[in-house]
């Protein structure tokens, strides 16, 4: 049996009312450009999320058509794609290497935007891909090396093991970045922006590729 006491109710009347006059309306929002627009967003998240403002969900389908969702850290946007890096043995990885498609979706909560993207997906360059692992904090690469992403897991001690064995392995060296883990980036074929607004008459924005640009339009809420 449900328990509707957990869900919060909707917003009031009155609630509405406070937020309408809380704020002055805020412009439209700019059809120049889709990455411009991301960026400007992407950087008051920074300032305003309380954590991981670059967490994106992922979202694939299986052999048979499922669709599969997770969230992941955003590391690299420009006007090529947007980037993640993962084990390519994981569920994403060998659901993108079958059908290289994927929607993304970022949700800032603080400031009541959202950005959907959808897009093919390719791999990194080894030299994009080696340049980020370089950055990534020594027990993170170690881990890298260890993890068998998406695989069962016998128990935690398995993983321990795993990672002592990694360590003695590369000792007080370099660790380089595992030929099995990479960065795939999502070229958008659509992004669409979404601001709430009061009374759930929120702004959607929507940009589509046209060739070398893109096209815009706006849809009901």
């Amino acid at each position: 049996m449900s328990d509707k006491t957990l869900i919060p109710p909707s917003p009031s009347e009155d609630d509405y009312v406070r937020q309408v006059s809380a704020a002055e309306p805020p412009p439209l929002l700019s059809e120049a450009d889709p990455f411009a627009l991301f960026r400007e967003w992407l950087s008051e998240a920074v300032e305003r999320e309380p954590n991981d403002a670059n967490a994106v969900a992922v979202a694939t389908a299986d052999e048979g058509g499922m669709p599969d969702v997770r969230m992941v850290l955003l590391k690299d946007v420009d006007e090529r794609g947007f980037v993640f890096y993962t084990n390519l043995g994981s569920a994403k990885g060998r659901q993108l290497a079958a059908n290289p498609q994927a929607a993304l979706l970022f949700h800032w909560k603080s400031l009541r935007r959202q950005v959907r993207v959808r897009g093919t997906v390719s791999r990194v360059t080894d030299e994009e891909a080696d340049a980020y692992f370089a950055t990534r904090a020594r027990a993170s690469q170690i881990g890298a090396w260890a993890s068998e992403q998406s695989q069962p897991l016998p128990d935690r001690l398995a993983l321990e093991k795993r990672i002592a064995d990694v360590g003695l392995r590369f000792g007080l060296g370099k660790v380089p970045r595992p030929p099995h883990w990479s960065g795939f980036r999502v070229a958008p074929q659509v992004i669409e922006f979404w601001r709430d607004r009061p009374f759930r008459l929120h702004e959607r924005l929507v940009f589509a590729r046209a060739g070398d640009g893109w096209t815009t339009r706006r849809l009901y809420p």
